[in-house]
């Protein structure tokens, strides 16, 4: 048989004339290798094992597969119909991504032009050879054996016959056999621009066959999947297994959205015959029975044809819209890793000129985000937390907002509770203790460090004793804060510099230059805050703010009233300072008590109450003063502006070759996918073009009716 004669009937029942020129499309999409990239619509054979498959893809395509009932398919077969102006036939393997670097060679240099089909049996027995297929060997293979017809009278069509489905191992299937293939369909299927046909075959219960279950998994709506019973000769006339069969094929017992349709093939064991023969055959058997309650559109291969015509063609209709915004995306991530990988680079003036403009880069995002400029498309998403890690001006300044009411809140050693004041406003980590017991406290020390100051009055040193001690918090509070700050800082960095350069390059700046640097500046922060704290741990308490005079002369105020309020409470023995009725009292008598109540006669107690409100009137003046300093001098000055130094275009031009060799020097990889990266985008800047001859407003949807 010649290629040039081959299945013409069988072939023009695809070639509807106002389906070609979307449907060239969608071939020249495939000629291009974006196949390779993205999903493109196609048609998928899947079902049980001897099922019938091959017979239907032959019947369907005019391609006459080997489908011997002792041979099933081993690997996934692809045939690629296509309309050029010259005939030929081609038998190649496109190897599986999991083979290695030698098996891809060796597998991708099977390479067979036919002159007949007659010779189709002994090429996919070469190729089963060459995929490692054998009786003692492997069983099956993930490799794709593709066979493309090209000529004049040709559709354009790619239809993949899969393995089969398999119940359970054999002595030559084994459970690993079992697995891939399950593995290998699922994967074709779950592809979204795949149509499904879901073979059944008579011979079985269609409830015990493992396609339909896994067809519904990866379709639950029946979207895309044409349901196909085959083998219905084997049916005994007026049996309930021939009943149940039709009611299928009318849709009623699975529910596919595409319907079912029934075809008879000839027995590969008993008939031969051309395939003029066969769909004489196959209208013979229809024309009897109760076949013929069922109508004629769902019947024989010829109306099959018609079907997936239509519903190829308006899958890719529905289909156009996304596939071009898959392309944009595709192409927009080609150009961002290109832009990442740069300009190919061996001499050390063009790794000098690499890492000098990723070092621009680099700095002009750090100082955006310093600046709190979101401009740039890197700081989009900020609703996600990735995005808000990388916005360095807002973090920061939350960070330094929590630390400030985190010392306002835990930045007490002692929390001095006033006569009357509530339990429940102690703060978390602060030690409550009643004012007369700190007075207590006060005395001891006053006792064992006292000068010469007269009665009534305190040395100034048991002042700075006294706050040190309240202070004492403030270290570990700070370093809390300065370590969080840094990490997100690095974090934020590492995606700054993984933004602007490619993986190789980012890992090795990562490794040499941001991550020491890093180090170095955690040290700085870190001393930085020491000599902050020390200006409050070692050295006397010191300030000409008025503030201080205001908070003491407040502190004084707010004691001597807690004292007034307690002797009116005490004297009118009421909870609160509102009195409903009181009748007559003693006035004297009450100033009497205010004034003996609120006057200290124990000189030393005095003193000490001055000490403590002083303490407290110059911790709360400190607390600022070392808040903004942390803020400020530490994480703003420290960490936050010298974050763009580490990786500046002056630096850059400063390092030795070695290090900018190490830096900006391209390994093999780089190479590799730059090539494969420019490679793809040429591929897919012309499927672009292709489509963009096809208006994507006013598609028909997928849900249109199917005539």
């Amino acid at each position: 048989m010649v290629i040039t004669i081959v299945q013409k009937e069988a072939l023009q029942g695809l070639c509807s004339k106002d389906r070609l020129d979307l449907m060239d499309a969608i071939d020249r999409l495939r000629s291009e290798g974006i196949d390779h990239l993205i999903s493109l619509p196609q048609i998928i054979v899947v079902g049980d094992q001897s099922s019938g498959k091959s017979s239907v893809l032959e019947a369907i395509s005019g391609v006459p597969f080997p489908a011997r009932s002792s041979l099933c398919t081993r690997f996934p077969t692809e045939v690629v119909l296509r309309r050029t102006s010259q005939v030929s036939a081609r038998v190649s393997i496109v190897p599986h991504m999991s083979r290695d670097d030698s098996e891809k060679a060796s597998l991708s240099s099977f390479d067979e032009k036919l002159d007949t089909f007659e010779d189709l049996a002994r090429v996919i027995d070469e190729a089963k050879s060459a995929m490692g297929i054998s009786v003692h060997g492997r069983a099956f293979a993930r490799d794709l054996l593709r066979v493309e017809i090209s000529g004049p009278d040709r559709p354009h069509l790619t239809i993949v016959d899969l393995p089969g489905l398999i119940h359970s191992e054999t002595k030559h299937q084994k459970p690993s056999d079992v697995e891939l293939i399950q593995e290998t369909v699922e994967s074709y299927m779950y592809e979204p621009r795949s149509i499904i046909l879901a073979v059944v075959s008579a011979k079985n219960d269609f409830a015990n066959q493992i396609v339909l279950k896994l067809a519904r998994t990866v379709d639950p709506s029946g979207e895309r999947t044409l349901g196909v019973v085959t083998k219905p000769d084997m049916l005994n006339p007026g049996s309930d297994s021939e009943a149940l069969y039709i009611s299928l094929a009318r849709n009623q017992e699975v529910n596919f959205r595409l319907g079912w349709h029934v075809v008879k093939n000839m027995d590969s064991e008993k008939e031969t015959g051309s395939f003029h023969r066969r769909n004489t055959l196959e209208a013979e058997f229809f024309a009897h029975g109760v076949w013929t309650t069922l109508p004629s559109t769902i019947l024989g291969v010829a109306h099959l044809r018609s079907r997936l015509s239509k519903v190829l063609l308006k899958h890719i209709t529905a289909e156009l819209p996304s596939l071009v915004a898959e392309i944009d995306v595709k192409c927009q991530a080609c150009r961002s890793q290109m832009e990442k990988l740069g300009r190919p680079r061996n001499t050390h003036y063009e790794q000098q000129q690499h890492m000098i403009t990723i070092s621009e880069s680099f700095q002009r995002l750090v100082r955006n985000a310093a600046d709190g400029n979101w401009t740039d498309s890197f700081f989009k998403d900020v609703e996600t937390d990735n995005g808000y890690k990388r916005r360095l001006r807002a973090f920061v300044q939350n960070y330094n907002e929590d630390f400030a009411a985190n010392v306002l809140k835990n930045g007490q050693r002692h929390h001095i509770k006033e006569e009357g004041e509530e339990a429940s406003s102690t703060p978390t980590d602060a030690t409550s203790i009643s004012r007369d017991d700190f007075i207590e406290r006060i005395v001891a020390k006053m006792s064992r460090s006292r000068g010469r100051e007269l009665p009534g009055s305190f040395d100034p040193m048991i002042i700075a004793e006294l706050f040190r001690e309240q202070a004492s918090p403030w270290e570990a509070l700070a370093a809390s804060h300065v370590q969080r700050t840094w990490d997100a800082c690095k974090v934020f960095l590492r995606q700054v510099i993984d933004h602007v350069a490619d993986t190789n390059t980012s890992s090795t700046v990562l490794q040499r230059i941001i991550g020491p640097a890093m180090d170095a500046i955690l040290a700085d922060l870190r001393d930085r805050t020491s000599q902050i704290l020390k200006q409050h741990q070692q050295l006397q308490p010191i300030t000409y703010n008025h503030y201080f005079t205001e908070t003491l002369r407040k502190i004084r105020a707010d004691s001597s009233r807690a004292k007034v309020v307690s002797v009116i409470m005490k004297h009118f023995r009421t909870k609160s300072l509102t009195i409903v009725s009181h009748g007559e009292q003693d006035l004297a008598t009450l100033v009497n008590k205010i004034t003996m109540g609120t006057t200290e006669p124990d000189m030393n107690k005095f003193a000490a109450s001055e000490a403590r409100d002083m303490m407290m009137a110059y911790y709360k003046v400190a607390m600022k003063r070392f808040v903004d300093d942390i803020a400020v001098s530490v994480i703003e000055t420290g960490l936050v502006l010298a974050l763009h130094k580490m990786l500046s275009p002056a630096e850059v031009y400063k390092m030795d070759a070695e290090l900018v060799a190490s830096l900006g020097g391209e390994t093999e990889e780089n190479r590799v996918g730059r090539e494969q990266a420019v490679r793809q985008l040429e591929v897919l800047d012309r499927s672009a073009q292709i489509c963009r001859q096809f208006p994507v407003d006013g598609m028909g949807s997928k849900d249109s009716p199917i005539s």
